[in-house]
């Protein structure tokens, strides 16, 4: 029963050295506002510029040998607490503040209705948030519909559109550094770039 939780360690770590490389990536300029007003963001876009976050690995010599990390060992157990702590404080993108944006990601349930979401989580990719760790709190976006979004299911993809805040929360599943105000939740569909 142990061993299984004990070898998820070395592939959270190693899972989250690659889902984060395109996080660090040389900012883009965002795109021009489209219809609505609302600018079309990517989740790197929600990433400060200079923000790695890798670099308590990379300060430790360890990018490169996490598959030789030793999941029995205590150092390893508490390497992945001080990500966890940093990734849980993630800084946010200060400019996006108070922005009209529309982002697409996946759907995590946090409150739902009868007529729908309440609330729920965005997420930039399959299974964030369902499934141990979260990603990091500039990639978790707290969403609180104008009215709630019916018809959708936990990890549909879908748009949403609306004023973004760098507000940090906390949730069962994951702290989010951003809330976006929606006052719009679609299908996805994908758009020309």
């Amino acid at each position: 029963m142990i061993k299984p939780l004990l070898s998820s360690r070395r592939q959270w770590l190693l899972a989250a050295a690659a889902l984060l490389a395109p996080a660090l990536a040389a900012a883009q300029p965002l795109p021009k506002p489209g219809p609505g007003g609302y600018t079309e963001l990517r989740w790197d876009d929600l990433v400060p510029k200079g923000w790695d976050p890798m670099k308590g690995l990379k300060d430790k010599g360890l990018i490169g040998k996490l598959g030789a990390l030793d999941d029995a060992d205590p150092k390893t157990a508490e390497l992945l607490r001080q990500m966890r702590e940093a990734w849980d404080n993630a800084p946010t993108e200060p400019t996006l503040d108070g922005a009209k944006v529309k982002l697409p990601g996946y759907l995590v349930p946090l409150e739902e209705g009868p007529a729908g979401h309440t609330e729920f989580l965005l997420v930039p990719y399959f299974g964030a948030c369902i499934h141990t760790p979260p990603p990091p709190a500039n990639q978790i976006v707290l969403v609180q519909p104008v009215k709630p979004a019916a018809g959708f299911r936990s990890m549909d993809t879908v748009w949403v559109s609306g004023t973004l805040k760098a507000t940090r929360s906390n949730s069962p599943m994951g702290s989010s550094g951003y809330r976006l105000e929606a006052a719009g939740v679609e299908r996805y569909k994908a758009t020309p770039r």
